[in-house]
C-alpha cells in the first residue's frame, strides 16, 4: 500500500502537530520536493496597509512561485475586508493541456471539507426552527441505527465537534464514475464505522459523522441534501456558481476546473465525486465564497437574505471543545487556527487534486480564500501563504518565555503516538503503524517529533512554556500533553483541534511491528531458500555424494516448509499487487474486493498451516537425541509463523471487506 494512501489516512495526526511540508488531508498525494528556495520571509514588525495594490503585489509575488515550485496548475484567490474586495484573481490554468486560464468568477473549484460549513449551517437552520436538537440521540432522526457503544448516544453536538468517536472509513470516498456512486443513505448504511472513543471525549475527525448530519438534514427537511443547500443557502445568497451536485448540473453559471495529481503534465484525475457529499461535495467559485463570508461576518444576513440568526452564528463560533485554553478550539463545525494575535476561524478542504482554505477574522472582518487545483497545493503552499499573509498584515510580538521543568515532567511526554483519526477494525489498521510519531526530549530539554521539519526544511524543535505545554522554537505551533487520572501522558493535542495523537504500547509501535514482520519473513525465506540451495548444489556437484544429516539433526518437515511458502510467496505477491495498482485504486473502492478476498484465502491457509511448525517445534524439545541447534531452528520457524499470524489477526489482514 503506497505512501500516498498512508499520507491520506494519516492527515488528521499530521495536522494535529506542527506544520510539515509532507502533510495532506483527506485522500491525496504528497507534494514533490521543493526545487527552489522557500518564498517565506521573516515576520514583519510593522503591519502593511491592507489595500488592493499591496494585497495584489503580495499575492503576485508569492502564488506564481508556489505554482512553479510545487507543480500546481492553477489557483483561485479572494481577499476581502468587510464588503470590500481587495483581490479576486486567478493564477495559472484551469486546464493545463488547453492552457485555459483560471477565471475566479467563472471557474469552479472543488472545495472538499469546506463543504462541512454549509452542512453545519443547514443543521443550525433546522435547530432554529425547532426541528433538530443538538443534544438528542441522532438515532431519533435516522431510519437506520448507529450501533450502540460505550453506553452513550451520539448527538449532533458530537458530530459538529468531531467527538462522535467514529473510526476512519475510506471505502468509496472518492470515485470518478457517477454510475458507481452510492446514494447518501446507502453509503452511510454500508460504511458505518466502529467507534473508538466514547462520545464527547476524544476528537477524531470524521467525514462519516458529517455525512450523518447531512442525511439528518435531508430526512427532517424532506428535501435531498443537495437541493436543501441550494434552496436555503445558495439561492438566498445568490451563489450562482455553487452546488453540491456531483458533477454540477447544467444550471450552474461556471465551469469546473480540471484537477491534477503531482505531475501536471499528465492527464487530469477527472471530476472527483466525494462521499458522503455533505462532508466534501461542494463546488464553488471565489466570489460565491465571498458572499458566504459576507453573510457570516454580517451576523448571518446579506442583501436582505438571512441564512442564520445572529445568536445562532455566535453559538457556532463559540469554542466547544479543546484540550486547553491555550490551544485553538473547535467550535460548532468551524475551527480556529491561531497566528500572531489573530484567531482565524473557518475550514480547510482536500481531495486528491484540490486543496483549499477558507478563513475569516471576525475582529477585522477579513476573508481569506484560496483553492489550488493540483496535489502539490496540499502540503506546503497553504500554511506558507496564510502564515505569510498574517505576518504581513497582522504582525505581533509572539516570542514566548520558555521555562525549565523537572526531568520527570520533561520525559513524561516521550513515547510513540498515533492519530485518533484512524481505523482499528479493518485492514487499514496496519497503516497506523506508518502514521506514528516518536517524541523525544534531549538533554537540553528540547522536544523533537521524529524527523518532522517546518516549512523552511528545518527540524522542528519545541520547548516548554508551561507544564505540559510546548511551543515551537522560532515558531508558533504548540503541543499540549493530556494526562490520565494517574498523571500519565496518554494523548497530545496540536494546533488542529479536530484530532489528537494517542500513545501506543511498545508492541504496537512501528519499530516493533515492522521489525517483527521483517525478521519473521527473513526466517521463513531462509526455510524456502535452504532446500532450493541443496538442490542446486546437488546439480552442480553431481560427482559428490548427497549430504546426509548430522546425527541429531532433523530436516524441517514438508508441512512446515509449506507454511513458510504460503506466508512468504502468495501473501507478499498479493500485497505487491495491491501496491502496484494503488495509484488507480486510491482511495479504496469495490475494485479492492477481489484482492481482499484473495488475501482472506491466503491468510486463512497460512494460519491453518502455522499449526504444523508449532507442533513440530514442540516435539523436537521432547526429543533428547536432537541437537539444540536443530531445536532452535524449529523454534524460530514456529515463532515466525506465530508472529505473522498475530500480525494478520491483530491488523485484520483477514476479515471483512469493509475498509
Amino acid at each position: 500500500m503506497r505512501a500516498s494512501y498512508v499520507a491520506a489516512v494519516g492527515l488528521s495526526f499530521l495536522m494535529a502537530l506542527p506544520a510539515n511540508p509532507q502533510i495532506t488531508k483527506s485522500p491525496t498525494t504528497a507534494a514533490p520536493p521543493a526545487q527552489q528556495a522557500d518564498v517565506q520571509p521573516p515576520p514583519q514588525s510593522t503591519a502593511h496597509a491592507m489595500d488592493p495594490a499591496d494585497v495584489q503585489a503580495f499575492f503576485d509575488g508569492v502564488v506564481p512561485l508556489q505554482l512553479e515550485r510545487s507543480d500546481i496548475a492553477g489557483a483561485s484567490v479572494l481577499i476581502m475586508q468587510g464588503d470590500k474586495v481587495l483581490l479576486q484573481k486567478g493564477y495559472g490554468f484551469a486546464d493545463a493541456k488547453k492552457h485555459q486560464p483560471v477565471d475566479p468568477a467563472k471557474t469552479i473549484f472543488r472545495l472538499a471539507s469546506i463543504s462541512k460549513l454549509f452542512t453545519w449551517t443547514s443543521v443550525m437552520q433546522l435547530v432554529e426552527q425547532g426541528k433538530l436538537d443538538l443534544d438528542t440521540d441522532v438515532n431519533q432522526y435516522l431510519d437506520f441505527q448507529i450501533r450502540p457503544a460505550f453506553g452513550k448516544p451520539v448527538t449532533l453536538r458530537n458530530l459538529m465537534t468531531h467527538t462522535g468517536g467514529f473510526e476512519e472509513t475510506d471505502r468509496d470516498v472518492i470515485l470518478t464514475d457517477p454510475k458507481h456512486v452510492p446514494s447518501l443513505r446507502d453509503f452511510l448504511i454500508h460504511n458505518q464505522p466502529d467507534r473508538l472513543f466514547p462520545p464527547g471525549v476524544v476528537p477524531a475527525y470524521s467525514n462519516y459523522g458529517v455525512g450523518l448530519a447531512g442525511y439528518i438534514v435531508q430526512r427532517v427537511s424532506g428535501e435531498p441534501f443537495e437541493q436543501y443547500v441550494a434552496d436555503h443557502i445558495f439561492n438566498p445568497l445568490k451563489m450562482t456558481g455553487s452546488t453540491f451536485y456531483q458533477p454540477p448540473q447544467s444550471g450552474v453559471a461556471a465551469t469546473p476546473s480540471e484537477g491534477y495529481k503531482a505531475d501536471t503534465t499528465k492527464p487530469a484525475v477527472g471530476f472527483e465525486i466525494f462521499s458522503p457529499a455533505p462532508a466534501g461535495g461542494l463546488s464553488s467559485t471565489a466570489p460565491d465564497m465571498g458572499r458566504f463570508a459576507q453573510a457570516l461576518l454580517n451576523g448571518g444576513e446579506l442583501d436582505g437574505a438571512r441564512i442564520l440568526k445572529p445568536e445562532t452564528l455566535a453559538l457556532m463560533w463559540t469554542p466547544q471543545f479543546r484540550a486547553s485554553d491555550q490551544m485553538p478550539p473547535i467550535c460548532m463545525g468551524f475551527y480556529q487556527t491561531w497566528r500572531n494575535n489573530t484567531k482565524w476561524i473557518g475550514h480547510e478542504g482536500d481531495l486528491i487534486a484540490f486543496h483549499s482554505l477558507f478563513f475569516l477574522d471576525p475582529a477585522t472582518k477579513t476573508t481569506f480564500f484560496i483553492s489550488y487545483n493540483s496535489a502539490g497545493g496540499g502540503s506546503k503552499p497553504r500554511p506558507e501563504l496564510i502564515d505569510m499573509f498574517t505576518d504581513r498584515y497582522f504582525p505581533a510580538e509572539t516570542k514566548p518565555t520558555y521555562i525549565s521543568l523537572p526531568k520527570d515532567d520533561l520525559k513524561a511526554i516521550e513515547g510513540t503516538y498515533t492519530t485518533t483519526r484512524r481505523a482499528d477494525s479493518n485492514r487499514t489498521r496496519l497503516l497506523s503503524v506508518f502514521q506514528q510519531q516518536k517524541l523525544s526530549v534531549d538533554k537540553d530539554g528540547v522536544l523533537t517529533v521524529g524527523d518532522r521539519k517546518d516549512l523552511r526544511g528545518h527540524l522542528i524543535k519545541l520547548k516548554p512554556i508551561a507544564k505540559d505545554l510546548w511551543q515551537e522554537v522560532d515558531g508558533q505551533n504548540r503541543i499540549f500533553a493530556i494526562r490520565d487520572s494517574n498523571g500519565r501522558v496518554i494523548r497530545l493535542a496540536g494546533d488542529f483541534p479536530g484530532a489528537q495523537m494517542e500513545r501506543v504500547h511498545w508492541w504496537q509501535t512501528g519499530a516493533f511491528v515492522l521489525n517483527a514482520i521483517g525478521l519473521s519473513l527473513f526466517v521463513l525465506a531462509l526455510v524456502i531458500v535452504a532446500p532450493l540451495w541443496r538442490v542446486l548444489r546437488r546439480i552442480f556437484q553431481r560427482h559428490r555424494p548427497s549430504p546426509q544429516p548430522v546425527p541429531g539433526t532433523m530436516w524441517l518437515p514438508f508441512m512446515t516448509k509449506l507454511a513458510a511458502i504460503v506466508w512468504v510467496v502468495p501473501l507478499v505477491a498479493v500485497l505487491w499487487l495491491i501496491s502496484a495498482e494503488s495509484d488507480d485504486l486510491m482511495p479504496p473502492t469495490t475494485a479492492w474486493d477481489k484482492w481482499f478476498l484473495l488475501m482472506n484465502l491466503v491468510v486463512a491457509l497460512a494460519l491453518l498451516l502455522s499449526l504444523f511448525p508449532v507442533i513440530s517445534a514442540k516435539r523436537t524439545w521432547g526429543l533428547q537425541q536432537i541437537r539444540w541447534i536443530t531445536k532452535i531452528k524449529f523454534t524460530l520457524v514456529a515463532l515466525s509463523c506465530l508472529t505473522l499470524a498475530w500480525v494478520a489477526l491483530y491488523f485484520h489482514l483477514i476479515g471483512t471487506l469493509r475498509i
